[in-house]
C-alpha cells in the first residue's frame, strides 16, 4: 500500500542550526570520496526554465565523474506523457522529479522502482519528508520544497504579512495586471472562498470525493470567471511566470517562490509573501525509472543531493528550500533573507500542502482550468 502524506514543518525545524548540522557538513567530503566515487552518465527528465542547473551538474561531475544529461519539460503532465510513451521503461531516462501530490500517478502506473535507502543517504534527510512509502520501501526521495503564494511589485502593489490576502489577487484595482496559473489560480480562489464561508463543503474534501469536488469547483469557477477580465496572462511554466512580470506588465500574481526569487535576483522590485490564508506548499522528489540503465549513477546523484552541500546547491538553483539536514546553513545570505521575508510570523504553521491528486481529480481539475482560461 502506498503512503504519501504531507510534511509537518515548523519555523524551528527549518531554521534551527545545530551541532549535528555542523558535523554533517564536515562529514560530506568523506561521503563524496567513498560512496560517490564513480563515473558514467545519468539521464535526467526534469523541470525546464532553470539555467542555474548546469552549474550544479558541473559541480557534481567534478566530484564524481558522472555527467548529467538533462532534458527539461514545463509541466508534470508533460513528465507523465513522456513516461507513458516509454520514457519510464525503455531506458531513455533514469530519474525524474515530480511533486509529492502527483506521485500516485507514477506508482499506480508502475513507472518507477523503489530506492535503496542505504545507497542514497536517506538518513541525511529530514524524516518529515520521507513519506512516499509502499510495502516498506521508499518510492520517491525528497529533494526540495517550496510554495505558491503572492508575488507582487513592491512599488505598484505593496503588501505586508497579516493583511496580505488571496483576496488581493481579485482586487479590481489590479485589473489587467494579474497573472495566474489556471488550475492553481482556481485552488487559490477555493481557499479564499473557503476562508469566508462561501463554499458548500470544506475545500480540501473535494480532493477525495468527486461529488463534493464538483459542488465546490462549480462555485469556485463561477467566482473566478467573474474576475477573468483582471487577468493579463495565464502562466503554465517557469518562463511564462517570469515573463508576466518582466515584459507583460503584471504587478501581482499567484506564483511559485522560484519565479519571484529569480526576478528579485535580476534586481526587479518583486516581493513574495504568504497570504494570511496560507501559502500552498509543494515538495519535489526524485523517482527512479522502471527501466533505468544507470542505477549506480542515480544513487550517487541522490546521495550527493542529500548531503548539506548538494542539497543547498540544488535548492539555490531553484530558488527554493532544501530537505537535507544541515543544508539550510549552507544557503547564501540572500536565500535566507528571501525565506525570512516570505514566511514571517506564523506563516510556516499555516502552509497548505497540496493533497494527493488521483487521476480522476486531475481530469476534472483540467476541465475546470480549461473553462476558466477560455472564459
Amino acid at each position: 500500500m502506498t503512503r504519501i502524506v504531507t510534511t509537518g514543518l515548523t519555523r524551528r525545524t527549518v531554521l534551527k542550526g545545530t551541532a549535528a548540522a555542523g558535523a554533517m557538513a564536515l562529514a560530506a567530503p568523506a561521503i563524496v570520496r567513498s560512496s560517490l566515487a564513480s563515473s558514467g552518465e545519468l539521464n535526467f527528465l526534469g523541470w525546464a526554465g532553470y539555467d542555474s542547473f548546469q552549474a550544479v551538474f558541473d559541480t557534481f561531475e567534478s566530484a564524481t565523474g558522472i555527467k548529467v544529461n538533462f532534458t527539461g519539460l514545463g509541466s508534470q503532465d508533460e513528465f507523465l506523457a513522456q513516461a507513458q510513451t516509454g520514457g519510464a521503461t525503455n531506458g531513455d531516462f533514469d530519474i525524474s522529479e515530480p511533486t509529492a501530490d502527483r506521485l500516485s500517478n507514477w506508482i499506480d502506473n508502475d513507472f518507477i522502482q523503489p530506492w535503496d535507502m542505504t545507497k542514497i543517504g536517506a538518513d541525511n534527510v529530514d524524516p518529515s519528508f520521507l513519506t512516499a512509502m509502499k510495502d516498506g520501501k521508499l518510492m520517491a526521495s525528497p529533494t526540495i520544497w517550496g510554495t505558491e503564494a503572492l508575488t507582487f511589485n513592491k512599488e505598484a502593489a505593496p503588501m505586508e504579512y497579516g493583511t496580505a490576502s488571496l483576496a488581493d489577487l481579485f482586487d479590481d484595482k489590479y485589473a489587467g495586471q494579474l497573472t495566474l496559473r489556471a488550475h492553481s489560480g482556481l485552488a487559490a480562489t477555493g481557499l479564499y472562498l473557503d476562508s469566508i464561508g462561501q463554499l458548500p463543503h470544506p475545500f480540501r474534501e473535494g480532493y477525495s470525493d468527486e461529488a463534493k469536488m464538483v459542488a465546490i469547483w462549480d462555485k469556485v469557477l463561477e467566482f473566478a470567471v467573474s474576475k477573468r477580465p483582471n487577468i493579463a496572462q495565464f502562466w503554465s511554466n517557469e518562463n511564462e511566470a517570469q515573463g508576466a512580470f518582466r515584459t507583460n506588465g503584471c504587478v501581482i500574481g499567484f506564483n511559485w517562490d522560484t519565479s519571484a526569487a529569480a526576478l528579485a535576483k535580476e534586481g526587479m522590485p518583486i516581493g513574495y509573501l504568504a497570504p494570511k490564508e496560507g501559502a500552498i506548499a509543494w515538495a519535489q522528489n526524485f523517482v527512479l525509472m522502471k527501466g533505468a540503465k544507470n542505477v549506480e549513477q542515480a544513487n550517487a546523484w541522490v546521495s550527493w543531493i542529500n548531503s548539506p552541500e548538494g542539497g543547498a546547491l540544488w535548492a539555490t538553483a531553484y530558488g527554493s528550500n532544501p530537505v537535507a539536514k544541515g543544508a539550510v546553513e549552507k544557503l547564501s545570505p540572500e536565500a535566507k533573507a528571501f525565506f525570512e521575508a516570505a514566511y514571517p510570523g506564523d506563516a510556516l504553521s499555516k502552509l497548505w500542502w497540496w493533497p494527493e491528486q488521483p487521476a480522476w481529480f486531475v481530469a476534472k481539475r483540467t476541465e475546470y482550468a480549461t473553462k476558466f482560461a477560455s472564459a
